[in-house]
């Protein structure tokens, strides 16, 4: 039995598809960029537009340089620190007990 719909297997909006309908497109070159992982990537540019020298590499994430036998080193990844990590590379154990000790003198004063 036929259905009633004149546009089954399309979408809103389609239409021709093609060089046509769109128009030409600009002359592209393509360059090849190396991670440290070993991975090629190999994106477009138009032959107008400047190539940059570092690209993030879609697999891994790490920057990827258009040498092959020198790509560049992955960023070095800092480890989360705590505040007390942060308060121990401001102050020296000494500076902590002289710390306490004052707080320490100011409340037994405030109590008495």
């Amino acid at each position: 039995m036929a259905g009633g719909s004149a546009i089954r297997g399309s979408r809103v909006g389609a239409g021709p598809m093609g060089e046509a309908e769109r128009g030409e497109a600009a002359p592209r070159r393509y360059v090849s960029f190396y991670c440290s992982d070993g991975h090629e990537t190999t994106p477009s540019f138009a032959d107008e537009a400047s190539v940059p020298e570092i690209w993030d590499c879609p697999s891994c994430g790490y920057p990827a340089g258009r040498d092959p036998e020198n790509p560049p080193k992955p960023p070095k990844i800092e480890p989360y620190k705590t505040h007390l990590a942060y308060v121990k590379e401001r102050r020296s154990s000494g500076d902590g007990d002289q710390i306490l000790a004052e707080a320490l003198q100011r409340v037994r004063g405030e109590d008495l």
